[in-house]
C-alpha cells in the first residue's frame, strides 16, 4: 500500500533586513572604455580633436565627410553640430586612424602608406576608399593583416 504525503506549505522568499545600496558589492567593468560622443551632439570641437591627429587637408576631410569645403568652414567659424550621418563617419574615421597609428606607429606614417595607393588582394586601397564604408572596411582589413603578418 501507498502512503500519501500531505504536500509542504512553501512561503515566498522575503528579505528580513534591508540592504543599503552602500552595502552591496559594485559591479566590475571594463573602466578603459571611453565614452563615445553622441551624433547628435557632435561639434566641431570634437571633429577637430579628430582632425588633429592626422594631416588630412581641409579638402579631403570634405570629402571623407560628404560635406562641402564651406561647410566646413563654417562649422569651424561658429563650432556647429553636424548631421548625424556625417559625425558617425567622423567617429568611423577615428577609429581607422587609431588602428593605422597602432599599425604604424605614428598617424602620419599611416597617412603616407595611404596616399601611396597600397595594393591588396581586393585590388588597391587610397584616400578616396576612407569617403565609403566599403572602403573604410576594406582598410581597416587591411591594417589587421599588416598587424597580423599577412602582407598579401
Amino acid at each position: 500500500m501507498e502512503k500519501k504525503i500531505p504536500p509542504k506549505k512553501t512561503k515566498p522568499y522575503t528579505q528580513n533586513t534591508k540592504v543599503s545600496k552602500v552595502e552591496e558589492p559594485e559591479a566590475v567593468y571594463n573602466r578603459t572604455v571611453k565614452i563615445i560622443p553622441s551624433v547628435n551632439n557632435f561639434t566641431y570641437t570634437e571633429f577637430k580633436k579628430i582632425a588633429d591627429k592626422v594631416p588630412f587637408t581641409q579638402t579631403e576631410w570634405a570629402s571623407i565627410l560628404h560635406i562641402s569645403e564651406r561647410t566646413l568652414q563654417r562649422y569651424a567659424k561658429n563650432n556647429g553640430s553636424f548631421a548625424p550621418i556625417n559625425a558617425d563617419r567622423a567617429l568611423q574615421i577615428a577609429q581607422v586612424i587609431n588602428e593605422g597609428k597602432i599599425t604604424f606607429g605614428k598617424s602620419d606614417l599611416f597617412y603616407k602608406w595611404l596616399k601611396q595607393k597600397p595594393l591588396m588582394l581586393e585590388g588597391s586601397l587610397s584616400l578616396e576608399s576612407l569617403t565609403t564604408t566599403h572602403g573604410i572596411q576594406m582598410v581597416l582589413t587591411q591594417l589587421g593583416r599588416i598587424q597580423h603578418g599577412i602582407l598579401a
